[in-house]
């Protein structure tokens, strides 16, 4: 018969201030097979995992349960208790009577002492079924795969890196460098974004541990935690990288140009490009869409009707190492790593749904975006700010902020966390463009919540004169050559209408496009918008759900560029601990498949999320058999089968039923 111990918590006055500890202990007693019931203030502090410890070997307990808090917050540490006692850590179950019993029956203390007892019932009920369940353990591919290679993956790739791993730095533009490269300066230092970005992007270019993969996509990933197996598209760049040697006499010689994503559409850049001057790497690629000789061949294919497009191949004649190979293709490279950094950052919120703002429709109504791209010294008009309908140099300028965040109708109801901040930049970096500038700013709220953020806010009031305006725009329209932009002043109570040369839209962050696709790809979860979802946003910010993966950055929420690192190298030291190891163990709470009840009908295969179960041939036909090292212990294949083939370690039917009877007794 199995002994039993019973260890009740008091959670300081979590538990104990609801649940009459000593009526529990009396009633638990009589349960069947218990032959000890301990107390402890603190179950899970060190003191109190001692007195478990000693109370299993002076009783010669083989199972225990411990009535406490959610298993969800100290499973894992209980484990380490009972091994620590030389006892199989899968003998243990916990009752959860703080969450389940004096959390949501505070006013009913009667009620909350009754449904533990019952609890604790049901626990030792399953418990007395428990039987020994051992880990495995697996090897690790010393290598890690960053997607991103925004200021987030590029911390995170130069950390692992720097531990001495193997890194795969994917992005799918032409350069790394991210969002943070389109900055001319950064709040609230105003340090120069190039400055401090660019050492960092040589570095990786330069380490020994990257390999960097640009204008790359990850289509596929299958495996486990370490030992993914990753499927990356590199994208034809029609340009051979081993010949190129950056010298720019193509992307100066081409001559169709068309709208620069990179400059956020407020300038243009031609067929073969870079994006910018210090892009890591300095070689170029082309735009197939665009290009001049690819119409041309795309026409004679099709032979369409109109007018003939010239072969051109310019950029081909002036190449000195000759380097452009029209015969590039996609090529799909296959790579194994043993842990996955997602950063993929973040887009700017599309502000052409506020028709009442004019954005996209009135030249002279831009995003901070494309202001940011007009202060740059390497942007469209090299740092010169001008009204993109006449080139003018704007004397008012308007800014709205919240343009997308905090907006449930027609954008976002959360905050973008950075749009006060970065409005508060531009016009301090406005007025230092041309003293002569006034700016005006419509807010909400202001939030500024960052160190030295309140402070930066304050001197665009008070040392450059940005006047800050309480109240939302309700229309912009146009008036010869100015923008009438009306309002409203809540703090006054009454409607401002202000003259502007320029108004600027703080719009909003969103995910990536793709982001939701990706963590499909990857198993991870998402919410609503897209974000990425942590395992714990407390607890485990840089990991999900899917063991391995992690994140990082903008990608799970609005973030600002120190959090961005701070969050990359966090992400990074998760990896370099994995890596570290030379093997790791697997939960052992995973399902089985009782081959000799299986149909092959593979409706497990299809309702499994980790993709851990596939069909082999066995004795004349296909049957489902678990990968245990993907296997989450998840129970969606053990309530689907109709045959009732599988079944859960740790949770078989037996013991489930055992803690109904118990319940039901």
């Amino acid at each position: 018969m199995p002994r039993i111990g019973v260890f009740v918590c008091h959670c300081g006055t979590n538990i104990a201030g609801v649940v009459k500890i000593p009526d529990v202990m009396e009633e638990v007693k009589k349960l069947p097979n218990v032959v000890f019931v301990g107390d402890n203030k603190y179950s899970c502090s060190e003191p109190g995992q001692a007195a478990i410890r000693q109370a299993i070997i002076d009783n010669n307990l083989d199972r225990v349960v411990i009535s406490a808090c959610s298993p969800r917050m100290h499973e894992q540490t209980f484990r380490r208790t009972v091994a620590g006692a030389e006892l199989n850590p899968y003998l243990l179950e916990i009752a959860n009577i703080r969450e389940h019993c004096s959390w949501v029956h505070s006013n009913d203390k009667g009620a909350a002492t009754d449904k533990s007892v019952d609890l604790i019932r049901a626990a030792v009920a399953k418990v007395s079924l428990h039987e020994e369940l051992f880990r495995k353990r697996i090897g690790i591919e010393k290598k890690a795969l960053v997607i991103g290679g925004g200021i987030a993956g590029i911390q995170a790739a130069l950390d692992i890196a720097n531990a001495g791993h193997k890194v795969i730095l994917v992005e799918r533009e032409q350069t790394i460098g991210g969002r943070m490269a389109q900055l001319d300066k950064t709040f609230p230092t105003l340090d120069c974004s190039a400055c401090i970005l660019s050492p960092k992007m040589v570095d990786v270019a330069q380490h020994p541990n990257i390999r960097l993969m640009n204008y790359s996509e990850v289509e596929k990933v299958q495996g486990y935690v370490g030992n993914f197996t990753v499927e990356i598209r590199q994208k034809a760049k029609y340009v051979d990288y081993t010949k190129c040697t950056g010298c720019g006499v193509c992307w100066q010689k081409c001559p169709e140009k068309v709208t620069s994503c990179f400059e956020a559409e407020a300038g243009k850049r031609t067929s073969i490009y870079i994006d910018f001057p210090q892009a890591v790497p300095p070689k170029p690629v082309i735009d197939k869409v665009s290009c001049r000789y690819f119409k041309y061949v795309d026409f004679m294919e099709k032979k369409q009707e109109g007018k003939k497009p010239p072969p051109c191949r310019i950029c081909e004649r002036l190449c000195p190492p000759q380097a452009i190979d029209w015969n590039q293709k996609d090529e799909v490279i296959t790579e194994s790593v043993g842990a996955i950094v997602v950063a993929i950052g973040y887009k700017t919120f599309d502000h052409s749904v506020y028709g009442e703002y004019g954005g996209g429709r009135i030249p002279d109504v831009i995003t901070s975006l494309q202001l940011e791209r007009l202060m740059n010294a390497s942007g469209p008009t090299l740092g010169e700010v001008v009204r993109p309908s006449d080139g003018a140099h704007p004397k008012s300028v308007v800014f709205l902020s919240c343009v997308g965040s905090r907006d449930e109708a027609k954008g976002r109801p959360y905050c973008s966390k950075i749009c006060c901040m970065y409005i508060a930049k531009q016009a301090i970096m406005l007025k230092e463009h041309d003293p002569e500038v006034q700016t005006y700013v419509f807010y909400m709220d202001i939030r500024a919540g960052g160190k030295d953020f309140e402070e930066f806010v304050r001197r665009a009031q008070e040392e450059y004169g940005a006047l800050y305006i309480r109240g939302r725009v309700s229309k912009i329209y146009q008036d010869e050559k100015k923008l009438m932009v009306c309002g409203e002043d809540s703090l006054i109570g009454r409607p401002v209408e202000i003259p502007a040369d320029l108004v600027v839209l703080a719009t909003g962050v969103e995910p990536n496009d793709g982001a939701a696709r990706l963590a499909q790809t990857l198993n991870t979860s998402y919410d609503t918008y897209g974000f990425m979802v942590e395992a714990h946003p407390k607890l485990r910010p840089v990991e999900t759900n899917t063991d391995g993966v992690f994140l990082a950055g903008a990608c799970v929420g609005p973030r600002d560029i120190p959090e961005s690192v701070a969050h990359g190298s966090a992400a990074a030291a998760k990896v370099v601990g994995l890596l570290s190891q030379d093997t790791i163990t697997t939960e052992p709470l995973t399902a089985t498949i009782e081959a000799s009840r299986c149909t092959g009908c593979m409706l497990c295969a299809q309702i499994c999320p980790f993709k851990a179960i596939e069909m082999v041939p066995m004795g004349g036909k296909s049957v489902a058999v678990v990968n245990e090292s993907l296997c989450k212990g998840c129970g969606l294949c053990v309530a689907a089968c109709r045959s009732t083939a599988p079944s859960l370690k740790g949770y078989t039917d037996s013991q489930i039923l055992s803690e109904v009877k118990a319940l039901c007794r």
